[in-house]
């Protein structure tokens, strides 16, 4: 059912036919691109019921494949959740919603010069969703870790 915050024309869909990795290209059955938890809880328990495929989406830089959506699935753009819940320094954790890119989490507001070391290079771009989901690293998780062994490296004050 069309509507706001969904989208089925082949036209409409053409950017969500494939993510960083362009060499392969799908269009989903169809996109949602819900505002709200809710609307997702509700997409997720409808497709669950018709045993509909989903494939989650943040921004769509994996160069892994990993959000490249299905003929007969819809794609789930997580991008509209953008909240930084809270940071806690002291423990070295963060929780956002999913879209919340790298870059997002400031410099500026880290003390002591502490950084997110899952920096891929297209941070600006990246949403912490996709990076956990992938287990995402760059140039930093030789040293520190990938994403999801470690997140955050302190450096002298």
């Amino acid at each position: 059912m069309p509507g706001e915050g969904v989208i089925d024309s082949p036209a409409e869909m053409l950017p969500y036919e494939s993510d960083g990795l362009m060499a392969y290209r799908q269009p989903p059955m169809v996109v949602v691109l819900p505002d709200t938890t809710e609307q997702v809880s509700q997409v997720l328990k409808y497709c669950f019921e018709q045993g509909i495929k989903v494939v989650p989406r943040g921004s769509g830089t994996s160069l892994s494949g990993g959000a490249l959506p299905l003929a007969d699935g819809v794609l789930l753009g997580l991008g509209k959740f953008k909240r930084i819940r809270e940071i806690d320094f002291d423990n070295r954790v963060v929780v956002t919603e999913p879209g919340v890119t790298n870059l997002a989490i400031k410099p500026s507001r880290r003390p002591c010069r502490i950084l997110l070391c899952a920096r891929p290079s297209s941070q600006i771009a990246c949403s912490i969703g996709g990076n956990v989901a992938e287990n995402s690293g760059g140039v930093h998780c030789l040293k520190y870790g990938m994403t999801t062994t470690t997140c955050w490296a302190a450096k002298s004050c």
